[in-house]
């Protein structure tokens, strides 16, 4: 009996501070998803994105975590005269845009002129 009381009690001790069953406090997921917010928002302000482009493309996110950390770090870009990183992968499912080519570049197909046909042979 001794034995069960023993075991039923280091049982619950440990169970008491697990934090694999899936129950994370509350307060804990919270700061978990405005510091994920956070961060989205302060990549979109260093991609050169407006804040609306950054809403819509992580509609799950805090949107008060988002201005958050896109306003920090527009303040941090603006100090320290940053420039816009650009991103280098394109996203997938994007075709990438092709590159504008001024108007007088481009080339204007003339009709064809009429030609001598070069396979007929001279009759003599």
């Amino acid at each position: 009996m001794f034995s069960f009381r023993l075991l039923s009690l280091l049982a619950v001790a440990l169970l008491a501070g697990c934090d694999l069953l899936g129950t994370e406090a509350a307060e804990k997921t919270a700061a978990l998803r405005e510091a994920d917010g956070k961060a989205i928002g302060s990549a979109c302000r260093q991609a050169g994105r407006a804040i609306e482009d950054c809403y819509a493309l992580n509609a799950k996110a805090q949107r008060a975590a988002m201005f958050a950390g896109w306003r920090e770090m527009d303040e941090y870009m603006r100090e320290n005269k940053l420039d816009i990183v650009a991103p280098q992968v394109p996203r997938p499912g994007v075709r990438a845009a092709e590159p504008e080519v001024a108007k007088s570049e481009v080339a204007v197909p003339t009709p064809a002129e009429s030609k001598p046909d070069k396979r007929k042979s001279h009759a003599s």
